[in-house]
């Protein structure tokens, strides 16, 4: 029963986080919310701050295996897609993390690290991805050009969301919307390939464009 309470309480928080933003739900709105008082959540809690320390564990387990490469063969650009649409779906399940980034950073330290280790464990996968279909001849690039691609793939994705959300007029994202940064970073690629691998890019990223 007790980690039924403590999962439950983690569910409902992310939901409140991603609709509310993490600064504006209160551990009285959490309790509130499943129907609990506030000292049953403090005895599985501490306070909100571990609360989003346990859901930052969650996003680092689904990140950490969206971050894969390939084992055993070279990767394809089908590869570097699925790639970003794990990445996405991980950034939508957990977006009150990237809507309210800076803050959330800033307050605490531990996690601020966490990230970190996130952001260059991607830098190192989407490099890896680049130098694979190089060596695949899928695309031609120097060391330098797949280095930038790659820090420019991380930008696109790790600040979207906010990027997003301000050129937008709607209150709310929906997932198609965020999404779309996939096209984005997919096109970064598109000028170090060769002309039958553009024609594929272009046929990957179609969905995007609708």
């Amino acid at each position: 029963m007790s980690k039924q309470t403590r999962d439950k309480i983690l569910d409902a928080s992310l939901s409140m986080f991603n609709a509310q933003g993490e600064p504006n739900v209160t551990t009285n709105h959490i309790a509130d919310e499943i129907g609990i008082s506030p000292g049953n959540l403090y005895y599985h809690y501490r306070n909100k701050n571990d609360i989003v320390e346990q859901l930052f564990a969650r996003y680092e387990t689904q990140m950490d295996r969206a971050l894969l490469v390939p084992e055993g063969r070279l990767p394809t650009l089908e590869d570097v897609w699925l790639q970003l649409h794990s990445v996405f779906d991980c950034m939508w399940a957990f977006r009150f993390l990237y809507r309210d980034l800076v803050d959330i950073l800033s307050r605490n330290r531990k996690l601020k690290q966490r990230f970190s280790r996130i952001m260059n464990r991607a830098s190192t996968s989407a490099a890896a991805m680049l130098k694979g279909l190089s060596k695949a001849e899928i695309l031609r690039a120097t060391d330098d050009e797949i280095r930038a691609t790659s820090e420019n793939v991380l930008l696109v994705a790790t600040f979207w969301i906010n990027y997003n959300t301000v050129r937008s007029a709607k209150t709310e994202q929906t997932q198609k919307e965020l999404t779309h940064g996939i096209y984005q970073a997919m096109l970064l690629i598109a000028p170090f390939l060769r002309d039958a691998e553009r024609m594929h890019l272009n046929a990957l990223v179609l969905a995007y464009r609708r």
